[in-house]
């Protein structure tokens, strides 16, 4: 209730009046920006302030920073894909190369194997590949790709840059059909590298052979190295073919079984050489005698004029 002659005091207490205060802080910060521009008295209330503001700075923009880093992420694992697809095809194609390169050096290395067989053998001889084995699951024979048109008969041997493989038994226009020596109807004259023992041996199949109709107390041991003997007058002599691996001598029986593995790559398709066929044996004695003392046509007919 007011009093007469007296105005009811103000609600709120008031200040300066708002003209008043603002020339004053206007005073007050043209102050402070001349004292701090020329003097630097505020450098360290502004180092504080930035020191105390820093956390809210980085939690700020930590919602940009995730979403930038998101993007920055997806990016490089786009790219990163990408490189690693090419990469893989690069690689497979390396490895096709690679492979190939592997292939081509090991056949060069065999080539030049049986080109120096060839000249240390005096015969002459022809490359050959293997192309696919023959259809009889119960014969060991493999099919090469020469033939009569490449000079190729019945009867030659086959050999590659280790030893005896096999000889020709059937001969095509183009191709031709080699036994292997694991054959169960192929035998070949031996004897045994280290006292000269003569033999004979024969494919006993499943990648083995036997030397047959030895005595049981012959003079063969494990390790043996058997040679082409030359008797049979188709295949050179000293040709490694096989080694002798387990012997079985039982007393009841009168022949020793030997079993002996190839040294030749009988079991393996490549490139092999196909000997030329050696010359003729000289006759034997007793066929030179009986052919002398058989008389002529001319003779016999002389003998009945008379």
């Amino acid at each position: 209730m007011s009093v007469v002659g007296h105005s009811p005091p103000p609600f709120f207490k008031r200040g300066p009046a708002p003209l008043a205060r603002l020339i004053f802080f206007v005073t007050v910060s043209i102050t402070l920006l001349v004292v701090d521009l020329r003097f630097k008295t505020l450098e360290w209330a502004r180092l504080g302030v930035a020191t105390a503001a820093w956390p809210l700075q980085k939690a700020a923009f930590l919602p940009i920073d995730a979403a930038g880093g998101l993007e920055g992420y997806f990016s490089r694992l786009t790219t990163v894909l990408a490189e690693n697809d090419r990469l893989r095809a690069q690689a497979l194609e390396s490895a096709n190369l690679l492979l190939r390169q592997g292939h081509l050096e090991q056949e060069n290395k065999r080539m030049r194997a049986l080109l120096e067989m060839r000249e240390r053998h005096p015969a002459e001889g022809r490359l050959a590949e293997i192309i696919y084995a023959a259809r009889d699951p119960f014969s060991r024979r493999v099919i090469i790709d020469k033939g009569m048109q490449q000079g190729i008969a019945a009867g030659q041997a086959v050999v590659d840059e280790l030893g005896v493989i096999g000889q020709v038994v059937r001969v095509f226009p183009l191709t031709a059909e080699v036994s292997l020596l694991t054959d169960k109807d192929q035998a070949i004259p031996v004897q045994v590298s280290r006292n000269g023992l003569r033999a004979v041996l024969a494919g006993a199949g499943a990648g083995v052979m036997e030397l047959r109709f030895l005595a049981a107390n012959a003079e063969v041991q494990p390790g043996d190295v058997l040679v082409t003997s030359g008797l049979d007058g188709v295949y050179l002599p000293g040709l490694p073919v096989a080694t002798v691996s387990q012997i079985d001598r039982d007393n009841s029986f009168a022949f020793a079984r030997i079993t002996c593995e190839p040294i030749g790559g009988v079991e393996r398709h490549g490139l092999v050489l196909v000997l030329g066929a050696r010359q003729a044996l000289p006759p034997q004695p007793d066929d030179e005698l009986t052919a002398k003392s058989k008389p002529g046509k001319g003779e016999r007919v002389r003998k009945r004029i008379r």
